[in-house]
């Protein structure tokens, strides 16, 4: 019973750093491009470094200990590579999801922009019209007056766009959910294991503090990216720390079925490793650089990367 309440009040402390990072998009500017490519990097990099520290390199080590020796890159790699098929997977299933292919929104948008471009230039007194005849322009008449953009046109390739983006910023939930169950199970597991060999309270508490502070960014991580592609204030900072919500969850079920869990943690850390990686190669790198911000997507992810690396080895 004791196991329980502790496994509770870990998680809940968790839960309540993840929160705490999310409450940092109170001070983010609104809707910037510049600031969710930045954001998204920084997000990449921390998913990146969480994806060694926090979780393959303890997975090897767990497997290791199982037995699985010189092995147990075996175990891993399976979770590793279910992990990467599950976000596969959400990503086709998700509601938003439509075929689209870069290169042809890329060329709608080119599109659209040189026809801006040639309405506010055109200074000669002869315009094209649209069934390819020539008709000369009163003198009063401008350009965008005579030759307009299709508005339905622009608002097509605007929705594209956003449901890409959406769509992506969901798999970023997603997968900082999923890496979020197993440091559940593994807070709740350390409790459950008080008293064996080896194992006192203090070494619990140690490790579901490092976990909290692991997740401080990792709430900010998420919340920032909404609150810079539009979202309200109030739903980015839901988002951000629902994304830790399963941690109470997870721990509950680490301390009731802790033999189990002993046996699955080294996969279920794989598996979480393997979404958060998928997505950063396949989602976040993309759409930071979409927008030619690709010098601030990489400096997003450097700093990223840093931070939670420096996070992961000082609170190991």
């Amino acid at each position: 019973m004791h196991g329980l309440l502790n496994a509770v009040y870990g998680t809940l402390f968790t839960w309540g750093v993840t929160a705490l990072g999310s409450a940092c998009v109170l001070v983010v500017p609104g809707k910037r491009r510049d600031v969710l490519d930045i954001s998204l990097g920084f997000s990449g990099g921390v998913m990146l470094a969480a994806s060694y520290w926090s979780l393959l390199n303890p997975a090897l080590e767990l497997a290791e200990q199982q037995g699985w020796g010189k092995g147990s890159c075996i175990p891993v790699t399976l979770g590793l590579v279910l992990g990467a098929g599950f976000v596969l997977l959400a990503d086709v299933l998700l509601p938003d999801t439509v075929t689209l292919i870069s290169d042809e929104l890329g060329a709608q948008k080119k599109c659209v922009s040189e026809q801006q471009e040639c309405s506010g230039k055109s200074s000669t007194s002869h315009d094209t019209a649209r069934h390819g005849t020539l008709r000369h322009r009163k003198p009063d008449q401008t350009p965008n007056e005579e030759e307009s953009t299709d508005p339905n046109q622009d608002k097509t390739v605007e929705a594209k766009l956003r449901a890409v983006q959406l769509r992506r910023l969901v798999l970023l939930i997603v997968a900082i959910t999923v890496h979020n169950f197993p440091e559940g199970l593994a807070v709740g597991v350390g409790y459950a294991s008080v008293g064996r060999p080896g194992v006192d309270l203090q070494q619990a508490h140690n490790l579901a503090l490092g976990i909290g502070l692991q997740n401080f960014p990792e709430g900010l991580a998420v919340s920032v990216p909404l609150k810079a592609a539009g979202f309200s204030t109030i739903n980015s900072f839901f988002w951000g720390q629902a994304s830790g919500m399963v941690e109470p969850i997870a721990g509950i079920i680490g301390v009731i079925c802790v033999a189990l869990v002993e046996q699955i943690l080294s996969i279920a850390l794989s598996f979480a490793a393997g979404a958060m990686i998928w997505v950063v190669c396949n989602d976040i790198v993309p759409e930071a650089s979409s927008y030619n911000h690709t010098r601030l997507c990489s400096i997003g992810i450097i700093v990223g990367f840093v931070v939670m690396m420096c996070l992961d080895t000082a609170l190991a």
